[in-house]
């Protein structure tokens, strides 16, 4: 477990904290953002929606494409993190999600920003075993040759081992009872460096079965990757003042007892904790989809991860320190790559990977840590002050005026005028149209 080195080539002479960067026009954004990325411009085209992902290349990632579908790209500005200055690519069709990272990352920064760190990116393969005599034995019989599985799960012309990673250990978990009975399961534990993994370790199963099943006697069945990824977390902290946090109506300590009354709320609740944990995930999905990662498989690794004690919990946490300001960690399984997959082959991905600049796959991981305990705390600090709604309707009302065929300042207009009266609804957005 190690604290990340962040790159110190990127990022050091320029800052995140980019004042009024939402009120700023679109072609303005995107001049900042070239700016900061160095941004060629058929890069800044992709963005753009000029060019970017064809249906030529689509066609060329997954089955059956008939097309193309989009989604907002959004950069979620103030992140300060391991002292390092970050510009966050996040891309989500659901409002508010952008504005209140940015915001969170701002409070964040006055106490000195994001610290993360991660484990190294170890990831688990899985084999099982069945119809065998004793599941114990069995078990023995698999560690008495485990060096020689290490060695032959060792592939010297994968890139990955060529890299450095590759197999790091066999772990043997019996299982004397199932709906089908008995079964040895089998991991290896292997070390995927800045790939996300699912590939290798697969191969790497796939090649060290037969040893397994000559050795016990048994039926090989499954060979494949666990997505609990739980030797592969990364976490992250943050101290937000006391100072930041005072509402016109509500002091410091009053905002600061309502987050850590929440925060116990979705500690103590599964039915709490799981609107909380999607809070988490809107900041982390967001980065995920960005960068072209897996974000189905961190969905699936962090709910599990959350759920470990047998009851399913907040993947955060939230106290008032003794120096009476806001204290937050998570600690979360995150398999990503920078290596690999859509992240090298979406055209936009790899410019939200330029933008980010991050030099390995466990830097990727700890930003991602980061933009998760911040969105968690901008969706908390909304529900225990001012209610989720003010901010949600105030973007929802843009939504509905854009499908009302408002264009322009008539969009504005429309949004001030039903938040003004009270009355959110896509009827009345287009009698104001009209």
């Amino acid at each position: 477990m190690t604290q990340l080195n962040t790159n110190p080539n990127l990022n050091n002479r320029r800052s995140s904290a980019i004042s009024g960067f939402y009120k700023k026009s679109l072609p303005e954004r995107m001049a900042l953002l070239a700016q900061w990325a160095g941004l060629e411009s058929q890069e800044q085209a992709a963005l753009l929606g000029v060019s970017g992902l064809s249906a030529a290349q689509a066609d060329q990632m997954i089955e059956n494409v008939v097309g193309i579908y989009a989604l907002p790209f959004g950069i979620a500005t103030n992140f300060l993190i391991n002292n390092t200055d970050y510009l966050i690519p996040m891309v989500i069709e659901e409002p508010s999600v952008v504005a209140a990272c940015s915001f969170a990352a701002k409070l964040a920064r006055a106490g000195g920003g994001f610290t993360v760190g991660t484990d190294d990116p170890v990831m688990i393969g899985q084999i099982q075993v069945l119809d065998v005599d004793n599941v114990y034995a069995a078990a023995g019989r698999v560690w008495d040759i485990r060096e020689k599985l290490l060695h032959e799960a060792n592939d010297p012309t994968s890139s990955i081992v060529k890299r450095g990673g590759g197999a790091r250990g066999i772990e043997l978990r019996p299982f004397t009872e199932s709906p089908v009975g008995a079964m040895l399961v089998v991991h290896l534990l292997y070390d995927c460096r800045d790939a996300m993994g699912a590939n290798a370790i697969n191969t790497a199963c796939e090649r060290i079965a037969p040893l397994i099943a000559e050795a016990t006697g048994g039926r090989i069945n499954l060979r494949i990757l666990s997505n609990l990824t739980d030797r592969r977390k990364a976490w992250a902290s943050c101290v937000i003042p006391a100072k930041e946090l005072a509402t016109d109506s509500l002091s410091a300590d009053e905002v600061i007892k309502a987050i850590v009354e929440a925060s116990a709320f979705a500690e103590t609740d599964p039915y709490r904790a799981a609107t909380h944990n999607k809070g988490v995930m809107n900041g982390i999905d967001a980065v995920c989809i960005a960068t072209g990662n897996d974000w189905r498989a961190l969905e699936a690794g962090a709910h599990a991860y959350a759920a470990r004690s047998g009851i399913y919990t907040s993947m955060t946490e939230w106290r008032q320190d003794e120096q009476g300001n806001l204290r937050g960690k998570i600690e979360i399984p995150l398999a990503v790559g920078t290596v690999g997959g859509a992240t090298r082959v979406h055209p936009a991905a790899k410019i939200a990977m330029k933008i980010l600049g991050v030099a390995s796959a466990q830097e990727l991981a700890g930003v991602l840590a980061a933009v998760g305990l911040a969105q968690n705390f901008a969706a908390i600090r909304a529900l225990a002050t001012e209610g989720i709604q003010r901010g949600h309707m105030s973007l929802h009302a843009r939504q509905l005026a854009i499908a009302a065929g408002a264009t322009g300042d008539q969009v504005m207009r429309i949004v001030e005028q039903m938040i003004a009266e009270g009355n959110i609804r896509l009827e009345r957005a287009k009698e104001l149209l009209k």
